[in-house]
């Protein structure tokens, strides 16, 4: 392969990521198990639309998702979805906020639970710092629609658009 098509392949292999997205392992290789500081863990992390994470658990755990009342107080009294199996990929499709908590007694309150905030796929995260000690972290925003939004289909008309656009490039050289 020479040097066009060297490039080529590294524009589809950037286009796949763009377009397939990426499949996040949680608490890496700890997986979803006690011990693990995932509020530490999502900090290093950047979640976007297209991604998926993949829960790996021991069969004293479980992943549910909940609201953010639930998340906050560990409760399972209004699940939105959960999961048992040992393996779990949850697809990211919206932007905003997501949390899941294990139900199992006092895994949650130990620390098992995790929030990610899933961003457009073609936004760039910005830093956040930790709220002080004591301090209520502030509500978050309420979603307002937006003209200056994208939507998710321009979203993943545009990725589309990229990966064509590099098989094409692969295909030309």
């Amino acid at each position: 392969m020479g040097m066009k098509g060297g490039a080529a392949l590294v524009i589809l292999v950037v286009a796949l990521r763009v377009v397939c997205g990426a499949d996040i392992r949680v608490g890496d290789a700890a997986g979803w198990d006690q011990g693990v500081d995932y509020d530490a863990w999502a900090a290093k992390q950047s979640f976007r639309i297209g991604d998926s994470l993949v829960f790996n658990y021991g069969g004293s755990h479980s992943v549910d998702e909940v609201s953010e009342a639930d998340y906050k107080t560990c409760s399972s009294t209004s699940v939105i979805r959960s999961h048992t199996g040992g393996a779990t990929s949850i697809p990211l499709s919206a932007a905003g906020p997501r949390y899941f908590i294990c139900p199992t007694l006092g895994h949650c309150g130990g620390g098992m639970k995790l929030q990610v905030n899933v961003l457009a796929a073609n936004s760039t995260p910005t830093p956040s710092s930790p709220a002080p000690p004591n301090t209520p972290a502030p509500p978050p925003p309420s979603p307002t629609p937006s003209a200056a939004s994208p939507s998710p289909s321009a979203s993943a008309s545009t990725r589309f658009f990229i990966f064509g656009a590099s098989l094409a490039a692969l295909f030309l050289l």
